[in-house]
């Protein structure tokens, strides 16, 4: 049965892709049970980090599931519906307020490589592989779905993927930028959680404003005076006070998310 997990151990939520028999291929059910599920943690202030990851070691995700591409996305008005959810899904995790890290071993393809992208961080192994060879199936990304990688990599890097086909091993990945770390392939959960919890140590309203304005600077107009007052808003937290005063007493900040 193929489904999207969920395991949370005190502050860090893991979301798991669960298609093993099909190399955690992702069906329009999963798509809806992603979205769900991240619309649940996003508004959940216990959870400070979120990692996504496939089940087993074989596959982050082997992209789609082709057996629905006859079922259920034959013509216009299935492929819209469709693509609506998959592309609802993925605006999902990336408009998540807590960090995200995609934890990746193996294939990495097509919607897999889709949900890493719009992931805060990807920690892959090294013998992870990356692309999205939909250009011998015929078919073309859609735009809603090509939207978070295009950010990630640029253009060149989107044109490489798609007009090539071509498969990139973890190396090539890390060199254009798709991935974060590139890990030996036994290390690569613990340094995804290890990044998880180096996430939780800091402050949780912080990590949420800095990846706010982080997406607000690329749009690329100007700050105006109000969204200026608003960057400072820190200053009337809990948290703000907490940090300084655990700075200057030499010990570890107990932050509440307030």
């Amino acid at each position: 049965m193929s489904t999207i997990d969920f395991f949370c151990n005190g502050e860090i939520a893991t979301l798991t892709l669960n298609n093993p028999g099909k190399l955690n291929a992702i069906n329009l059910g999963m798509w809806n049970q992603l979205a769900e599920k991240m619309a649940e943690i996003s508004v959940d202030r216990s959870i400070r980090c979120v990692v996504l990851r496939g089940a087993g070691s074989d596959a982050f995700a082997a992209g789609g599931d082709l057996e629905e591409f006859v079922t259920g996305r034959a013509t216009l008005e299935q492929a819209l519906h469709y693509h609506g959810h998959v592309a609802q899904a993925l605006q999902a995790i990336d408009n998540c307020p807590h960090p995200t890290v995609a934890l990746i071993q193996g294939a990495c393809i097509g919607g897999g490589l889709e949900i890493a992208g719009v992931c805060d961080f990807r920690i892959c192994g090294e013998s992870a592989r990356f692309g999205a060879p939909i250009n011998r199936l015929g078919f073309s990304m859609y735009p809603g779905e090509m939207e978070g990688l295009l950010r990630l990599a640029g253009p060149a890097v989107m044109k490489e993927i798609l007009l090539e086909g071509r498969i990139l091993t973890s190396a090539e990945a890390y060199a254009k930028g798709l991935v974060t770390r590139v890990i030996a392939d036994q290390k690569t959960e613990g340094e995804a959680y290890a990044t998880a919890k180096r996430i939780c140590a800091g402050a949780p309203l912080v990590a949420g404003w800095h990846k706010q304005w982080i997406q607000r600077l690329l749009d690329g107009r100007a700050l105006t005076d109000e969204e200026k007052a608003a960057s400072f808003a820190f200053l009337e937290t809990e948290d703000y006070k907490e940090g300084l005063a655990a700075f200057l007493e030499k010990r570890k900040p107990n932050f509440k998310a307030c």
